[in-house]
């Protein structure tokens, strides 16, 4: 069966953050629901739909940015009160709007996530987690990495009360009170969890997650361990999850996934005998999705899938129908109803540009008189700046509330800007000047009328650090700009993961000296991406990594006075002794450096890069002989004359050419790691062999893997 759903807008408010939008309970079956939703503004709104408009049933007024909205209430009940979290402090409401809760939690950070179960109430700041029942404190846990959701399988289901949190280090920890009972890894960083069904599923212990690298998962949760049910990975690159809800919109009684993604897209997944979820359904937004629910708004008998964007519209994806069958009498019904609500759209319209006039005005006066200060307008910029595993990019995403005009990218180190297939602005490269200002990229963005979100691909160097500086200009008057900032770090390609190959050859670099626990962590979070900026609990600490460009891995230990990084790639630890060094010199600490370094992990480095390197020349090779074979084939009039070889490459030039296009300089940085392997080799043993180099790139012109690594040996 098809699933065909139309789209329908009924509202905005103002910029929303992650699952601020919930539907209240039908009074009836398949009768119209309320939409409850909260803004940055602070302001809660409550509307249903009436003959097509939106009426509003309550609305708050302004305080402090909402940051999660859920819903509660009696447990076996309808959940219909409602709980906004904002700062640190907890709020309720009625269905009809009436205030019956203000709960001050004293967190010293804002609240990002909260779930609530009858009279529990489970929160997490950034690294603060608190369990609260009828408002009194139960327990508290302290997470080593950022929690980005909590959760709470059905204490109604469960003899138990087990909450889990999803943490940043891609980890979901299990607790028991304030202690941690097992941890388990994820594929990628969890952003959201939820329960299966709504229920936790037949055994009241399974979950969804969804990760910000867009992969889906369902794990139960048991007492003593972990069963991961199944994953899908995000094999159509598309957007990192924000939120997933169940509800049975194709109709066939088993109740469907919904899941809404960051880059805008609404995807349906049913359930097949065998339980596998299978994808029914997917729309584009033009913004990302930042709640998903099912249920019934705009007529009664007709569902549909609700889903609030980042800039506050209120959407829904309704199986109704657009052309209604009818008979002639309804005809005109139609025409009417339609005829009214062009004439109330055209008022409205006609009242909003009065208004605009007026505020114009009010702004002309207000900036020429003497006491004026300056009214620069303040727009909110949502941004995430990624690593992704698959190609060792970074993704660096700006959404803007409004449409954006252009976006200025500056860089102080060397950087590649790769293709996005999604990215619709064009793209101007200014020359830099790099020897006397330090500006190695200077590329402008002018975007499309009413492109609000913008997509970028970038890879970096490891061992060249610096600043990305993104400067954001939306189309608004007057003329405004916001400048973000992204750190690029000496080992910038480098990604958490929690085990690695001990019988590797690896080297090793360790350091002593007069250094706190906290200064060697925070020289750490210097060098490495996805480490926490606060120091772990604990006196020493163990973080493991992975090259996610070739595949290489770091294990790093330390404590108060002491620190050992092992790695199977000399360049990792050349980079690592080079920038250690220089921020222990900063702050005038005297390092004690020792390194053993393992002659074998060279070859051992050399073989990783082998297949790369090889898959490049001969795509290169490949893209050279497109045109002398496309002449070919003209000249012949058919290609059965070529050897199949020959043929191959003809068959797929448009896809050898796009790869080719889509990896700008991957062969020289393939080269440029060799070359460093070689420098960083010989420099640990106190030679220097930048003489040889030129003799190294004759090799690697006319590669053989063999010839490189007796190179390699002999020199």
């Amino acid at each position: 069966m098809d699933l065909n759903l139309n789209r329908a807008d009924y509202l905005q408010v103002g910029v929303t953050s992650q699952r601020t939008m919930k539907l209240l309970p039908a009074s009836r079956h398949r009768t119209t629901q309320k939409v409850v939703i909260g803004d940055h503004d602070g302001v809660v709104t409550c509307f249903g739909m009436k003959k097509g408009e939106a009426v509003a049933v309550f609305k708050t007024l302004p305080g402090q940015k909402i940051a999660r909205l859920e819903l509660g209430g009696v447990l076996n009940t309808p959940q219909e009160k409602i709980f906004i979290a904002a700062g640190s402090e907890i709020r309720g409401f009625t269905k009809r709007g009436k205030q019956f809760l203000s709960f001050e939690t004293n967190l010293t950070e804002s609240i990002k996530a909260m779930h609530i179960s009858g009279s529990d109430l489970f929160l997490s700041a950034s690294y603060i987690y608190n369990h609260y029942c009828d408002c009194k404190d139960q327990h508290y846990y302290l997470s080593g990495d950022k929690i980005n959701d909590v959760i709470c399988l059905p204490v109604e289901r469960l003899p138990r009360i087990t909450p889990v949190l999803a943490c940043q280090d891609r980890v979901l920890r299990v607790l028991q009170g304030s202690d941690v009972m097992y941890e388990t890894e994820v594929p990628g960083p969890p952003t959201v969890l939820a329960l299966h069904n709504g229920n936790g599923g037949d055994s009241g212990e399974d979950l969804w997650f969804g990760t910000s690298d867009g992969k889906l998962g369902l794990i139960q949760i048991t007492t003593s361990k972990p069963i991961h049910k199944w994953e899908i990975q995000n094999e159509k690159k598309r957007g990192g999850i924000l939120c997933v809800d169940s509800f049975d919109i194709v109709g066939d009684g088993v109740k469907d996934l919904l899941v809404g993604r960051d880059d805008g897209m609404v995807e349906v997944y049913s359930f097949d005998n065998a339980n596998e979820p299978v994808l029914r359904f997917d729309q584009m937004l033009s913004e990302s999705v930042t709640s998903i629910q099912g249920g019934c708004i705009g007529k009664d008998g007709y569902d549909e899938i609700v889903v609030s964007t980042y800039s506050g519209w209120v959407t829904g994806l309704t199986t109704e129908p657009v052309h209604k069958e009818s008979g002639p009498g309804e005809e005109l019904k139609i025409n009417q109803e339609m005829q009214n609500k062009i004439s109330s759209l055209r008022s409205e319209l006609e009242h909003l540009q009065y208004k605009v006039v007026q505020e114009r005005e009010k702004y002309q006066q207000s900036s020429q008189s003497s006491k004026a200060k300056s009214a620069v307008p303040s727009f909110s910029v949502n941004d995430k700046f990624t690593l992704n595993k698959d190609d060792a990019s970074y993704s660096l995403i700006l959404e803007v509330q409004t449409a954006i005009d252009n976006v200025l990218i500056q860089s102080d180190v060397p950087i590649d800007l790769l293709d996005v297939d999604k990215n619709s602005a064009v793209v101007s490269f200014s020359s830099c000047d790099s020897e006397s200002n330090d500006n190695f990229l200077l590329a402008t963005y002018r975007c499309q009328a009413n492109t609000t979100r913008l997509e970028l691909k970038i890879r970096s160097i490891e061992g060249q650090y610096g600043t990305l500086q993104a400067y954001v200009t939306p189309r608004i008057q007057p003329k405004t700009c916001q400048v973000r900032q992204y750190l690029i770090k000496p080992l910038s390609l480098h990604q958490r993961t929690h085990f690695i190959d001990h019988d590797r050859p690896m080297n090793t670099l360790t350091l002593t000296g007069q250094f706190s626990f906290a200064e060697v962590h925070s020289w750490v979070v210097f060098c490495l991406p996805e480490v926490p900026e606060k120091p772990p609990a604990g006196e020493c600490v163990t973080f493991y990594f992975q090259n996610t460009f070739l595949d290489t891995q770091l294990e790093s230990t330390y404590r108060k006075g002491e620190g050992v990084f092992k790695s199977d790639n000399i360049s990792t630890i050349s980079i690592l002794k080079d920038v250690l060094s220089k921020e222990a010199t900063k702050r005038k600490i005297n390092l004690n450096i020792s390194y053993e370094i393992n002659e074998v992990s060279v070859k051992h480095t050399l073989k990783l890069i082998h297949p790369k390197l090889e898959y490049q020349l001969l795509l290169a090779k490949k893209v050279q002989l497109i045109d002398a074979l496309k002449e070919l084939q003209v000249h012949e009039g058919n290609t059965n004359f070529l050897i199949p070889e020959y043929r191959c490459i003809l068959e797929e030039a448009d896809h050898l050419q796009e790869e080719y296009k889509k990896q700008p300089a991957h062969l020289e940085r393939l080269y440029g790691m060799i070359t460093d392997l070689f420098i960083d080799k010989f420099k640990f043993k106190g030679t220097n062999v930048k003489t040889k180099v030129p003799l190294l790139l004759e090799i690697l012109d006319s590669y053989d893997q063999n010839a490189l690594i007796a190179f390699f040996d002999a020199a």
